[in-house]
């Protein structure tokens, strides 16, 4: 039986290659006649007229994750799930006993909230794998895209999941333990999170 580590290892794609890591400074020098370059650079908001996020010393973290959320965009009767991951000074919540419930049938999208700090990240995975019993049932590999330094205008960024219908029955009602993880091209972790949730009637 695989474990946690094997189920979240994401997946290679033939012939493509991670490219040469630079600075933002480097990024901003990069030829300016160049179109296509440009667009990229725009595409990550790259802006030298945005005031840069404010990092507390000592703060080496890349990637901040700060909520993860279920919303139900169907059914406006049920209030979102919402996980803080963030403490009032900013650290990440790291012993959080993250428990909750779903309704069977319940039409569900996950919601990620995160921050990006000192560095262009390229190349960012969502990856969750959810077990019942020890049995892996699910595994979700979701590309999120590459991020330039959040800015105090732009202070994080959200991203929203295909909607998903939670399984119903007898047979699926109980609970599941799952691990989300975030990881990058160059297959730097940034957050690990072990959860669990029910299914109910």
């Amino acid at each position: 039986m695989s474990n946690v580590d094997d189920d979240l290892v994401p997946e290679q794609v033939e012939g493509y290659t991670v490219g040469e890591k630079k600075t933002i400074d480097e990024y901003n020098k990069l030829d300016a006649e160049d179109e296509s370059l440009a667009k990229w650079k725009a595409s990550l908001g790259l802006s030298t007229t945005e005031t840069p996020y404010p990092v507390k010393p000592n703060d080496n973290r890349k990637v901040v994750v700060t909520e993860l959320a279920l919303e139900f965009p169907e059914q406006p009767d049920l209030q979102p799930i919402r996980i803080n991951l963030e403490d009032t000074d900013g650290n990440t919540i790291l012993n959080k006993q993250i428990k909750f419930s779903i309704k069977e049938k319940s039409i569900y999208q996950l919601v990620v909230k995160f921050r990006v700090q000192h560095e262009i990240i390229t190349g960012l995975k969502y990856l969750h794998s959810v077990k019942r019993g020890g049995l892996r049932v699910d595994k979700v590999e979701e590309p999120l895209g590459s991020y330039a330094p959040n800015t105090v205008e732009n202070p994080y960024y959200e991203r929203k999941f295909t909607e998903v219908e939670a399984p119903s029955g007898m047979i699926a009602r109980g609970t599941y333990s799952a691990v989300s993880k975030f990881v990058d091209d160059d297959k730097n972790v940034h957050l690990t999170v072990p959860w669990s949730f029910a299914i109910v009637k």
